[in-house]
């Protein structure tokens, strides 16, 4: 066989698998394996963008060592370069291979050399001895511990292994301070369960010496993140693990359990005592590694009470965990535990198809700001007229319910009612009104529809959110909150995220969208409904990667006039409940000022870099998409009439960004939702006055389809009406047989009746150029 009948697997299996057996891979608890890096961006309709597979990756002793791009033997080995550096640069390998079988191309993504190679191709300790000039007892022994991963059930993805990795990295070395930074919704709970494990069953310790298994704390500010975490780590053994609660010490007469492997509480049970903390009942030596969890959230501040707690446990290795990158709200917790040995950040969650992505609707409306004249009624509190309210007034220092009705009866109208959403509002008081409001005028029958979770809510507040959290149950759909849910919440299923109050931090706003960021079966998006012009953080350089350097001040600010969050709710850090200095204002608007309340949408559209993009800027973008494509109208009408070929173009456009949803959208700025994608596309680029589907399809018809006898006329007017009523997906060949079924009982009936597919085809395509001729 000549090479150039070879196909990549064949070249693989004769040629490449080979030279990796002589050189020992795959023996001796090495391992070869072909790795799914990422499954590709969610897209509408459950499909996905383009996802990124490693031919093959080579690890040694839990590290992977390599990654191998392979090209069949026809072609150049160079060709898998690109590709090789790629993928070593997301699953953090030393070296990238490129390979036809033939000859061999090798980069070291450290120095940065590169060039052909010879063979015999490293054996494993070559590998490894080059990756790892120093030699590290512990690198070998956490490496010689298997993820535990049930039984295979599951698998780490490449940026949990390349985080667990830097971390046990640093913990080998001796460092005492490590951060992990990585989105809301990324599995940090799993990352810290594997290091946990590598630690445990390496018996890792501060002696330094595998005596014994290590003693580890893992902190949370939440009873409910303890709770998620300590369910998290049921593999371990039962009597390895115990909870520090309220309940334990009680019944240990006063004194907390130290007979585990692994403790889970929260800084609240263990800043408290009878006394004294309970923490100061542990030597500072006692734990070797303690886990902080969502460590922005106040752990590290030099305020902070909590950071005595961890000074106090200065021996222990401590590694904390945040969704946030560094900021100027939190650059003391940067201070603390340093640089970041392992950052994921949201934008790359969504592109590689991990985290679901968003849309934001902006609901601008005419009393977004309230002016008091004296023509509505004044319920409470005192008012002088002409005094002016914005919105971080709202249910702080005035109360207008109307306005918060009107609001309610807006997003309600809007969403599918049966999604699980949440609702974030300024108070716990206003979280209750909401509430209520929703109750209202809800369409479900169910008096558990609508539920308010805050700190006020206590044990049953909890239950409520479990039930939300629990997939198979479709009450409480909707969640009010002011505080509470704005971190830690596991609920994957959520579809909407309703915005009732400003969020004037970064972190908080990046923690509120990882809400919804989750992935679910089905859940190609969720919404954002932003009341309170939230969006514009996403305006600010903080919003996601690095920052830029900041614009200067376009003119003063004016503060808002409510107060600031109060010291929060109880066990929720940052806010809640408010102790204004004076009593709120209640205002009843009139029947008139009721009916002149009125709103706007818009939708703001996300580039593939994670930032915003106007419409205007949306239509530019993929104007200069479409012009690398498409040269003249000619071609695209050419492209358009083949179905086969429409449909590999259309496959073109969503790996550049453009699925069917935003290309649906595309439809709505060009006010064309009637029209074919076709003329939707040739407006953008042409500025042909775009014809509606209803215009082509007639034209169609009244030409007559000379060519077709009655039957066959039969089934293409059928699949015009279903062109003209659900648009040009109707017109993709795989949809052929859909229609040869509905009209005959099976495609073989249908072949029979009309002459054989061949002909079917045929008629199917010259009914298509005819449709878009002109």
């Amino acid at each position: 066989m000549s090479i150039h009948d070879e196909t990549e697997a064949d070249t693989r299996a004769e040629r490449i698998d080979p030279v990796l057996a002589a050189a020992g891979w795959g023996q001796n608890g090495s391992k070869v394996r072909r790795e799914v890096i990422c499954p590709g961006r969610i897209q509408s309709g459950g499909t996905r963008g383009k996802g990124l597979s490693a031919d093959y990756v080579l690890i040694h002793k839990g590290q992977k060592l390599a990654v191998l791009e392979a090209k069949r033997a026809g072609v150049s080995h160079r060709n898998g370069v690109g590709q090789a550096k790629d993928y070593a640069t997301r699953l953090g390998s030393r070296y990238a291979y490129a390979s036809n079988g033939l000859n061999w191309y090798q980069i070291d993504m450290a120095n940065g050399a590169e060039g052909d190679m010879d063979l015999p191709f490293p054996t494993p300790d070559e590998l490894w001895d080059r990756t790892f000039a120093d030699q590290n007892v512990w690198r070998e022994r956490f490496g010689a511990v298997d993820f535990e991963t049930d039984g295979g059930k599951w698998e780490l993805r490449y940026y949990q292994h390349k985080a667990i990795t830097a971390a046990l990295e640093a913990v080998a070395k001796g460092d005492r301070r490590i951060l992990l930074t990585l989105a809301t919704g990324t599995g940090k709970t799993s990352i810290a369960f594997q290091i946990a494990w590598k630690l445990f069953q390496a018996k890792w310790n501060l002696t330094g010496e595998p005596i014994r298994r290590p003693r580890i704390l893992f902190l949370a500010d939440r009873n409910i993140l303890a709770d998620q975490a300590y369910n998290a780590f049921s593999a371990f053994p039962n009597d390895a693990v115990t909870r520090i609660d309220p309940d334990t010490i009680r019944k240990n007469h006063g004194k907390p359990p130290k007979n585990a492997s692994l403790f889970f509480t929260i800084f609240q049970t263990f800043m408290t005592g009878d006394g004294e903390p309970v923490y100061t009942q542990y030597p500072p030596d006692f734990f070797d590694f303690i886990v902080i969890d969502e460590c922005h959230r106040g752990g590290a501040k030099d305020e902070s009470e909590w950071r005595r707690l961890l000074e106090y446990f200065e021996p222990a290795a401590q590694l904390g965990l945040t969704a946030t990158p560094k900021r100027k709200h939190n650059a003391d917790t940067y201070a603390y535990f340093g640089e970041p040995v392992y950052t994921y950040a949201l934008r790359d969650g969504i592109e590689d198809g991990f985290l679901t992505p968003f849309k934001v609707r902006q609901m601008a409306s005419t009393i977004d700001e309230y002016v008091y004249d004296g023509s509505d009624d004044l319920i409470a509190g005192a008012v002088e007229e002409g005094e002016a309210f914005s919105e971080g007034d709202f249910n702080t220092r005035i109360i207008i319910p109307e306005r918060e009705l009107s609001r309610v009866k807006e997003f309600m109208s809007q969403i599918d009612q049966r999604q699980k959403t949440l609702v974030f509002c300024a108070t716990q008081d206003h979280a209750a009104l909401v509430r209520d409001l929703i109750n209202q005028v809800k369409d479900s029958a169910n008096p558990n529809y609508c539920h308010r979770v805050t700190a006020d809510d206590g044990a049953i507040g909890e239950k409520h959110l479990r039930d939300f959290q629990d997939n198979d149950k479709t009450v409480p759909t909707i969640l009010t909150t002011s505080q509470k849910l704005s971190t830690g919440v596991d609920a994957r299923n959520v579809r909407h995220i309703v915005l009732m109050r400003p969020i004037r931090s970064m972190i908080e706003f990046k923690q509120i969208i990882g809400r919804g960021t989750r992935t679910y079966e089905g859940k190609d998006f969720f919404t954002i409904w932003d009341f309170v012009k939230a969006h514009e953080n996403f305006n600010d350089p903080e919003w996601d990667g690095e920052p830029l350097e900041p614009e200067p001040p376009k003119g003063p600010r004016t503060p808002p006039a409510g107060p600031e969050p109060g010291p929060g709710e109880p066990g929720e850090p940052g806010g809640g409940t408010e102790e204004p200095p004076r009593e709120k204002i209640v205002v009843k608007l009139s029947d008139g000022s009721v009916r002149k309340i009125k709103y706007i949408a818009s939708t703001t559209y996300w580039s593939p870099e994670g930032r915003p993009i106007s419409a205007a800027e949306f239509l530019e973008r993929l104007f200069g998409d479409l012009s690398g494509i498409v040269t003249d109208e000619d071609q695209l009408r050419a492209l358009w009439s083949d179905p086969d070929n429409r449909e590999r173009f259309l496959e073109q456009l969503s790996d550049r960004g453009y699925d069917r949803e935003r290309l649906d959208d595309i439809r709505r700025l060009v006010d064309a939702p009637a029209s074919d994608l076709f003329d939707v596309l040739s407006y953008v680029l042409f500025t042909n006055p775009p014809k509606t589907r209803h215009e082509r399809a007639d034209n169609v018809r009244s030409m007559g389809m000379t060519d077709a006898n009655g039957d066959m006329k039969d089934l293409l007017l059928a699949i015009l009406g279903a062109y003209e009523a659900r648009g040009e997906s109707e017109l993709a060949t795989k949809k052929l047989g859909t229609f040869l079924t509905a009209r005959y009982g099976s495609v073989t009936e249908g072949k029979g009746k009309l002459g054989g597919l061949p002909a079917i085809r045929g008629a199917f395509r010259d009914m298509q150029a005819s449709l878009y001729s002109d």
